[in-house]
């Protein structure tokens, strides 16, 4: 019996299955959605966030950054995490959606316009080592799925430190600069995971350090953590942490 198939039959098999494939990837970002925008709930960031004080603040026990300026979510349509490929991060990381983006360090309750979209800055604490970004959005009752979002803080030194690095996980893909100088992208479509991605080795200058982040993602949540480690892979802690 001849079981062999027509070249045509083949490659019509396949466009069926990558079509099918690409309708549940669409039904399911839909799913969640209209799951998200149909929830009857309070909106409110107060279970994960606080508004940041002018206190001091020191990296948690673990290391890890929790005081961060936070900027409304910036409208970037994604159906799927799969296209964030190194090429496409870099691409969308280095657009200028607005003005001060790596010349300013943003204020507490200034706004930016985006397109347009009119966003304000947030100066945040977060109650979980991890900075949970979908629910910044969704207490703000801003857009949760198909976004793009800008984190700064700033780092203070009590010296110069060399041979530090930058430890971080993202949900999904991220780029991160020190100083405004890159130290580390996170590409793909990936889950935040503790020290996901280390940098690598940089300099924290005596006085003020700035840290700026870019999270993006299409469907899912969206979270990231950030923290320096020493030459030993230890956390570094004798930092204070501002937004001024």
């Amino acid at each position: 019996m001849n079981i062999k198939q027509k070249p045509w039959s083949v490659a019509k098999g396949l466009i069926i299955l990558i079509v099918l494939g690409l309708q549940a990837s669409l039904a399911s970002a839909q799913r969640q959605a209209d799951y998200a925008e149909n929830l009857d709930v309070e909106r409110t960031i107060a279970p994960y966030f606080t508004e940041a004080t002018k206190g001091e603040m020191t990296p948690d026990a673990d290391g890890f950054i929790r005081r961060w300026l936070l900027l409304e979510p910036i409208n970037k349509p994604n159906r799927t995490n799969t296209v964030f490929t190194d090429s496409y991060l870099r691409n969308a990381f280095d657009t200028l959606y607005f003005k001060t983006q790596f010349t300013k360090l943003p204020k507490d309750g200034e706004k930016v316009k985006v397109g347009d979209q009119k966003l304000e800055w947030h100066a945040l604490e977060s109650n979980n080592f991890n900075v949970k970004l979908f629910r910044f959005a969704f207490g703000l009752d801003k857009q949760i799925y198909g976004v793009l979002f800008w984190a700064v803080t700033v780092v203070n030194s009590p010296e110069d430190m060399e041979n530090v690095r930058m430890a971080i996980g993202s949900n999904s893909a991220s780029m991160w600069w020190l100083n405004g100088e890159e130290a580390a992208l996170l590409s793909g479509d990936r889950r935040m995971v503790m020290d996901d991605v280390v940098s690598k080795r940089l300099t924290l200058k005596k006085g003020k350090n700035i840290i700026r982040g870019a999270v993006i993602n299409g469907p899912g949540m969206s979270d990231f953590c950030v923290r320096f480690l020493d030459e030993n892979g230890e956390p570094i802690k004798n930092l204070t942490i501002t937004y001024e």
